[in-house]
């Protein structure tokens, strides 16, 4: 059995975009979640609507998806896409004091999406330690992890 190999490394260990150019065009879809732990108070100000900069979870929603789209722009060696769907869902869970972050990205080309997914769900929870964080700076991200991957080469990966 042969083992894994970096793909983003050259034959002489420098750093380089993967080429994908003989790759099928299949669909792809990605699955990431991110999770932000807050104080009580916190989570009920961003589930009330009653935080003095608005709605919270719209902004991180938009967020995610901004961040999906620029991908490219934030991690050097992937490649732009032509996404065809990106949601961003937040639930708050008042069980244990976060929200939990789900992003899903989808298109039809010849590399996958998971960066995109992992960047939107991210973001997402960035955005909302930004927004909260004068109320609540002991905020933690964490669980930040690709759920589920479809399409390409290897096919259907979850975790």
């Amino acid at each position: 059995m042969t083992e894994p190999t970096l793909t983003h490394i050259d034959e002489k260990g420098q750093a380089r975009m993967v080429d994908v150019s003989e790759k099928a065009h299949t669909e792809r879809e990605a699955r990431a979640m991110a999770v932000i732990h807050m104080l009580p108070n916190t989570l009920k100000m961003i589930m009330d609507g009653t935080h003095k900069k608005g709605d919270v979870m719209a902004t991180a929603r938009i967020a995610g998806i901004m961040a999906a789209k620029r991908t490219p722009d934030l991690i050097p060696m992937c490649h732009p896409l032509m996404l065809t769907s990106v949601k961003v869902e937040l639930e708050p869970n008042v069980d244990n004091n976060c929200v939990e972050i789900i992003a899903i990205c989808k298109l039809v080309g010849q590399t996958g999406v998971e960066m995109e997914a992992l960047t939107a769900a991210t973001t997402a929870a960035l955005t909302l330690y930004d927004m909260c964080k004068a109320v609540d700076k002991g905020m933690v991200i964490d669980q930040v992890q690709l759920l589920e991957k479809k399409g390409g080469k290897s096919g259907h990966w979850t975790r």
